[in-house]
């Protein structure tokens, strides 16, 4: 029998993180003061207010974006010009500072311009699959990122199957390993990790490790960068927390990449932490998953992590120096893609919904949130009136007590429209995945939310014709018996007190 930690000890809460937020709460007493010592002149604060407020509504009238994340901000403006307005310049558009923006940018097209393509790919599967391959084509021109062949991808389900794997894969590495993660936790998953990474530094392998700040508060012990880096790993922090109102400290790094040699790289659902693992419980059993690749497809990942490296550091990484011309023959396609906040293309929503769009016979999706605005409400409900099978998973126990509800707000028009949705019994499904016709399917970081369709930095790998697709279906079949069905005469029987719930939670589903 496994043995399952409940608490975690020894970690204690981060000094940066106490001091960043009470200078966050200094900083929004000081406006709040100042705005009430011009109370004396009511009238002009008033009318510039007002003006200041319909400026903006119009502003936010005229963006490109999603209508129903425009509106929320809209009602908020206008109900509460002041803070609203502040809010907005501060939170509002997942807008990026333009120099961070221009700064992000550059170190992106640095490594996108260095990717060969294989437009033999491109060809080929058009020939082969003229309808998967405008998901290809779309991919292509919304991330910049191309199609390969010569590349294989392995699924591996749930994340105790997962580590063995993965830790084999890194005691085979020669020259470096580059790992990039939300969450890097102390603990049992961290200790097997690290203890290779030790290990392969003593034997001249180069080791980089970048996890995002905010996903790893309370995590770890605060001598654990100096550790790392006395023996050998270089560590870098993405978007470190600072006492700053900064409207760059709400776009996160979401991704998990690591890239071995060239030869091998990883992404999925799953960070470096004991729940993933289920070795420490939270919510029930996590569900979680990943995917191996191995080929050509592993240089899109490289560039991932060298433009994420680069942009956090300042320091550049010899990408051509580090590739593996290492070829992989197996039958299908891979795309890896990645999405962020800095421009106005969204290929991290835009493949799930050229997925519905194209499906023939079904589409399965398993998430862990489904807060999702009307357009993409809209494109499962035409799928399951068009007749195509669309069946969705979430999770049974919730990792948030106000996020789920704004989930189940979510099931009524769905179910109405015929999508059945499916939630996980055993605990908290953690995995993003999306599997269609037997044919294409996509593995990632990208939850079906705001967060990740607007403000976070994400990535995946999109795969056609391939066995790893039945895998991914196999795995979706062997989660549909540990499910409870959600039917539209359950949702009717909830007391009207958790229906007006779902429903208010729901006008703040874009900060979600």
């Amino acid at each position: 029998m496994k043995t399952r930690l409940k608490h975690k000890r020894g970690i204690p809460f981060p000094t940066h993180i106490v001091f960043s937020a009470l200078s966050l709460i200094v900083q929004i007493v000081f406006f709040i003061v100042m705005i009430m010592g011009l109370s004396e002149h009511y009238l002009f604060v008033n009318t510039l207010c007002t003006i200041l407020a319909v400026i903006t509504v119009f502003y936010i009238t005229n963006r490109s974006g999603k209508s129903s994340y425009k509106i929320l901000w809209i009602i908020f403006i206008l109900a509460v010009p002041i803070f609203g307005v502040t809010a907005y310049m501060l939170l509002g558009g997942g807008r990026v500072f333009p120099h961070v923006k221009r700064k992000m940018q550059q170190c992106e097209q640095k490594y996108l311009k260095q990717l060969s393509g294989d437009e033999k790919a491109h060809e080929t599967l058009r020939y082969s699959d003229g309808l998967h391959s405008r998901q290809a084509d779309y991919l292509t021109l919304e991330s910049g990122y191309p199609l390969y062949k010569n590349s294989s991808s392995e699924f591996l389900a749930p994340g105790e199957v997962f580590l063995p794997r993965f830790l084999e894969e890194l005691e085979m590495a020669q020259r470096y390993i580059y790992i990039e993660f939300f969450i890097v936790a102390e603990g049992n998953m961290w200790t097997s990790v690290c203890d290779i990474l030790e290990r392969k530094v003593q034997e001249g392998v180069e080791v980089k490790l970048l996890f995002d700040d905010f996903g790893s508060i309370k995590r770890q012990n605060k001598t654990f960068i100096k550790r790392l880096r006395k023996k050998g790993i270089e560590v870098a922090v993405f978007n470190k927390i600072r006492p700053s109102i900064d409207i760059f400290m709400n776009n996160r790094n979401h991704r998990k990449i690591v890239v071995i040699d060239g030869k091998v790289a990883v992404t999925g659902g799953l960070n470096l932490a004991d729940e993933y693992i289920n070795k420490l419980e939270r919510f029930g059993y996590w569900m979680d998953c990943a995917v191996i690749i191995k080929g050509d497809a592993v240089k899109s990942f490289l560039a991932m992590f060298c433009s994420t490296w680069e942009f956090t550091t300042g320091k550049a990484i010899d990408y051509k120096g580090h590739i593996s011309n290492e070829k992989v023959l197996e039958k299908g396609f891979l795309l890896p893609y990645a999405d962020g906040p800095l421009d106005n293309r969204n290929p991290a929503e835009g493949i799930y919904m050229q997925i519905l769009n194209s499906a023939q016979r079904y589409v399965y999706i398993a998430t862990p949130y489904l807060i999702i605005d009307n357009s993409m409400k809209e494109c499962l409900r035409l799928a399951a009136k068009s007749g195509i099978d669309v069946r969705i998973i979430t999770p049974h126990i919730p990792d948030k007590w106000y996020v789920h509800p704004v989930t189940q707000y979510n099931y009524y028009d769905l179910l109405e429209a015929g999508v059945k949705i499916y939630e996980y019994t055993p605990g908290f499904i953690h995995s993003k995945l999306f599997v269609s016709d037997d044919s294409v399917a996509t593995v990632g970081t990208v939850n079906m939310d705001y967060r990740s369709f607007i403000m976070h930095f994400e990535c995946g790998v999109w795969m056609c014709d391939n066995k790893t697709v039945f895998d991914i279906k196999d795995h979706f079949n062997s989660l549909l018996l540990q499910c409870e069905e959600i039917t539209l005469k359950k949702m009717k029987k909830s007391t009207l007190f958790v229906r007006i719930k779902r429903a208010v939670l729901h006008l703040f589903a874009p900060f979600m």
